[in-house]
């Protein structure tokens, strides 16, 4: 991703004509700030859709077909489950299918009023449907059933039928969380820990969308501490969780504002030009930014919602809450005060505004009123701090292996930090991590970039310019302009030895572009997913504040728009195609459509003229190595039986019937459970090698028992991966001369022990 400034610096004539409309944009009157205020709905209507079009790399017509499918994107964002809106609404909302497109150019919000008011008013008999069917028990001796496919399920057409939607829904999940807390029950009885938590395809987690997240990880204690439950006992205890659950869902529903209903219908119109173009409100913004560049100013502690209150889930490492050693995890926040300020109590308030109230510049002070763990009330003074998020950052282990060193990094994201350029940021701290397994006498080295989702296009050619001597590593095309080609330009290699990326199908972006690049020079071999996520184009983010002058605004958020293109330096675009894996290994979602290329409005691949490069030509066992890794996964048994569990889950995720008998239901579950049981080997899956953390990383753990348990975590789940396992076996044929290294080992130590 480039950043603002490079943008205004390859767009300058674009600008100036949002210069040009901005001058119009003065004349609106603010004379509100409320989060309600029509004109400044309008005034973001009109600058959003102005920018785009001038600004987005092929912009969509805002015609008829743009506005059906604003329409359906928008209807689905605010009712997936149609669990509110009834056919009537429906057949009312229709009517504006073609007319959105009008609306917009007209800055008329009529749709938007319709469907927002409407919205609430269902809402709120929704929330009258669920106290009234979780008062009485359920019957679970009535053969009923219920589908939870919600694309092809129809609108209810009247009330009744909207009651017995939610009566339906509301029972599905009730009797899963039934039958896990008798299954529970029964198995204590029989003294059974059960462990089988990975494979079990649970109707649970089909089906938890947000309003059907029972409670059922936090089982009612007393049937763990306690004599056995009736049955009638646990209904009950489940429908109090249930309720409970709906309760805390609705409250956070009803905390949603105005404003943010409406940016959920501004990024319906904001996606229909691509999938990556989005508004972000002020809130979202900030919390790209953290995202971007893995750090914030505060005091370092994750906060959650429960009922009124907000407590505290976790302290950051390394930041002022943690170094204080004051707060805890579950400590309820009960007042916040500003320095000597009066303190401000919190308790309903909502989660965001309690947090910007927490949140604040480096050197201030905010002072915290909570309630301990053990019950107390306690006043505690915090200096707030810039705050890093450790997850976000790169981290490498070493691991031996057939008398050789290995080194892993695993990169989350691309990160930067824009506003500083001494700053944290992707390309500087890889090439730490890989001077320091230097150090320690790796033979090759294992790029994890599974799961990155992108970010800084920079930190891509800094980082892939570690491993080549220098030259292109990826082309970019604006719309209407020349490409560019971005270089590496400094002939210094940091690692000329063994290299393999690990990929998955949600490596996306950025980790695309390297893996491409590392790829084309045949510098070092990609392993992992038959194709990656398949996104190939570049986003800005643009602040919309700098077009308005008026301060009656208020902060207006800002604009991620897909400004560009980006090719191989081979000429081929990641767009859609991504890039396919040198190796494949088989992926348990294999068949999940989940890829760039699975939406309906994402921009097509295309291709452009290669750049000039060098292969590169000093891996001698490259194919060998490719060839090799090929043969022992068509041959492993564990592959196969992941390659199984692909099909199996793909077959599962289009089953969505269930009987709601209580007999039927159990004996379905088991059926699916005794299923599942033969993909349990996956999880217990060790190859039984020590991973270890760089001698830097080791001496910090001695003081940060919290980065200790993390890292330790980080390590035994690399011991369990078997696509790392197979990508230590890559790096072992990859070595030029691996029985003369070993030999040259074995001589050495000979010698030793003969002088010694």
């Amino acid at each position: 991703m480039n950043t603002i400034i490079n943008f205004m610096k390859r767009n300058y004539k674009i600008l100036i004509a949002v210069l040009l409309l901005s001058v119009t944009l003065f004349a609106f009157k603010m004379n509100s700030t409320k989060s309600s205020d029509p004109e400044k709905d309008k005034l973001l209507l009109e600058l959003l859709t102005f920018v785009i079009q001038k600004g987005h790399y092929n912009p969509a017509a805002i015609d008829d077909k743009f506005s059906k499918g604003v329409y359906k994107d928008y209807i689905k964002a605010l009712d997936p489950s149609k669990r509110f809106f009834l056919q009537s609404d429906i057949d009312e909302f229709s009517k504006y299918e073609t007319l959105i497109d009008d609306e917009i150019l007209n800055k008329d919000l009529t749709f938007f009023e319709l469907t927002y008011n409407r919205l609430i008013e269902r809402m709120g008999e929704g929330k009258k449907f669920y106290k009234e069917i979780l008062a009485t028990p359920f019957d679970y001796t009535v053969d009923e059933s219920f589908n939870t496919d919600y694309e092809k399920a129809p609108y209810v057409k009247n009330m009744q039928e909207l009651r017995e939607r939610w009566r339906k829904q509301i029972k599905l999940s009730t009797l899963s969380s039934l039958t896990d807390r008798l299954e529970m029950q029964e198995k204590k009885e029989k003294g059974i820990v059960d462990k089988d938590t990975v494979t079990k395809a649970k109707v649970g987690d089909k089906i938890n969308d947000g309003l059907h997240n029972l409670d059922q990880s936090k089982s009612d204690k007393s049937s763990v501490n306690d004599k056995p439950k009736t049955f009638a006992e646990l209904e009950k205890i489940t429908r109090e969780s249930s309720l409970k659950s709906l309760d805390e869902y609705f409250g956070f529903m009803s905390d949603l504002s105005r404003d943010e209903w409406f940016s959920v219908y501004l990024n319906s119109i904001t996606e229909r030009f691509d999938p990556h173009t989005s508004y972000l409100a002020p809130e979202e913004k900030e919390r790209f930014d953290v995202s971007i560049s893995g750090k914030f100013e505060g005091i370092g502690a994750r906060l959650q919602k429960k009922n009124d209150f907000t407590e505290i889930t976790e302290l950051i490492s390394g930041g002022p809450a943690w170094r204080g050693k004051q707060l805890e995890s579950g400590d309820v926040i009960m007042k916040v005060a500003q320095g000597a300020a009066e303190p401000v109590d919190i308790v309903g308030m909502r989660l965001d505004d309690v947090v910007k109230k927490i949140k604040g510049p480096k050197g201030s002070e905010v002072r915290l009123t909570v309630k301990k763990v053990d019950g107390s009330i306690k006043t505690i003074s915090i200096i707030r701090d810039i705050v890093e998020i450790e997850e976000t950052y790169a981290k490498s282990s070493v691991v031996e292996k057939n008398g050789l060193k290995y080194g892993v990094i695993y990169l989350p994201k691309f990160y930067i930090d824009f506003e500083n350029k001494d700053g944290r940021d992707a390309g500087k701290d890889i090439a730490i991590e890989v001077e320091a397994l230097k150090k320690a006498g790796v033979n090759g080295i294992a790029l994890d970039v599974r799961d990155d989702g992108g970010g800084s296009l920079s930190t891509v050619v800094d980082i892939a310019g570690l491993f080549i001597e220098q030259g292109p590593i990826v082309q970019i095309k604006s719309a209407g302009r020349k490409k560019e080609v971005l270089f590496d330009r400094d002939k210094k290699i940091e690692w000329d030895g063994p290299l393999v990326i690990m990929v998955n199908s949600f490596s996306a972006s950025a980790s695309e572009i390297l893996a491409a690049a590392i790829q084309d020079y045949k510098r070092g071999i990609i392993i992992g997913s038959k194709q990656t996520y398949g996104k190939g184009t570049v986003q800005n983010v643009i602040d919309l504040n700098q077009f308005v002058r008026s301060s009656n605004t208020g902060d207006l958020g800002a604009l991620k728009t897909t400004t560009q293109k980006f090719y191989r330096i081979n000429g081929g675009s990641t767009q859609l195609e991504g890039v396919s894996s040198d190796i494949v290994m088989p992926d348990r979602y294999a068949y999940l459509k989940m890829g760039e290329r699975d939406g309906d409005n994402a921009m097509p691949w295309d291709k452009i003229d290669p750049a000039a490069y060098t292969v590169w030509d000093h891996t001698a066992n490259f194919d060998k190595a490719i060839a090799n890794s090929k043969k022992r996964i068509a041959q492993s048994s564990q592959f196969k039986l992941i390659e199984e569990n692909a099909k199996w889950i793909d077959a599962r995720s289009k089953d969505n019937g269930y009987s709601l008998k209580f007999e039927e239901f159990k004996k379905n579950q088991k059926a699916i459970e005794t299923a599942g049981k033969k993909y349990k080997s996956i999880a217990d899956y060790d190859y039984h090698l020590k991973f270890t953390s760089l001698p830097v990383e080791a001496e910090a753990m001695k003081k940060d028992a919290s980065l200790k348990e993390k890292r330790e975590r980080w390590h035994e789940s690399l011991s369990k991966d078997i696509y790392v396992e197979e990508a230590l076996n890559v790096l072992d044929d990859l070595q030029e001369n691996v029985v003369a290294k070993k030999n040259i080992q074995v001589s050495a130590k000979k010698e030793k022990l003969v002088k010694s």
